[in-house]
């Protein structure tokens, strides 16, 4: 499917109506709508690489950090175990990860990069570079800026939001919704 899919066109035109019980929540339905379309982009430009979106997030940290523990990438990447497990399978039938035994502990699952997948970097970094041209080519410089610093407060905010609404000493886990909520 091509970048002017006939699906893609019929879904996504600008004009879409926000549902009346999401007026009190416009940034909120904004962030969906924005995130729903950044990651139907980037499996565009993924596709061809043998890859979906996530996956990819997966190999980066796998080509940063090297070899790592399965466990430790659903954390760095804030997925359940669940999830990962199919992605590093999915990732390991295409032959861009191969994973072992941890030597010390054979219950501890290791994943790390194939070659193919080291052929593939330069590839992915490409398709995240068309990604990130894309979504700012309206943008100059300070606005730009201003986006990416927007977007980094509001995931400290939310990061903070999660983590505190996580918290089992939060009375708020009581049944009782937050006023941020």
């Amino acid at each position: 499917m091509g970048d002017d899919a006939p699906l893609a066109r019929g879904h996504l035109d600008e004009g879409v109506a926000i549902p009346q019980s999401a007026a009190t929540g416009l940034i909120s339905h904004a962030i969906f709508r924005v995130a729903r379309l950044h990651r139907l982009r980037a499996g565009q430009l993924l596709r061809d690489l043998g890859l979906h979106p996530s996956q990819e997030l997966v190999m980066m940290q796998l080509w940063d950090r090297g070899p790592q523990r399965q466990t430790d990438l659903a954390k760095l990447l804030g997925s359940d175990t669940a999830t990962m497990t199919r992605t590093i399978r999915r990732l390991e039938n295409a032959g861009f990860v191969r994973r072992r035994p941890f030597e010390s502990d054979r219950r501890v699952v290791i994943v790390e990069p194939t070659a193919a997948s080291l052929a593939l970097r330069p590839k992915v970094e490409s398709a995240w570079e068309r990604l990130e041209r894309g979504l700012t080519r309206d943008l100059d410089e300070r606005q730009r800026s201003a986006f990416l610093a927007l977007l980094t407060q509001t995931e400290a905010t939310l990061t903070e939001l999660v983590v505190t609404a996580d918290t089992p000493a939060n009375p708020q886990n009581a049944g009782q919704p937050s006023q941020e909520e």
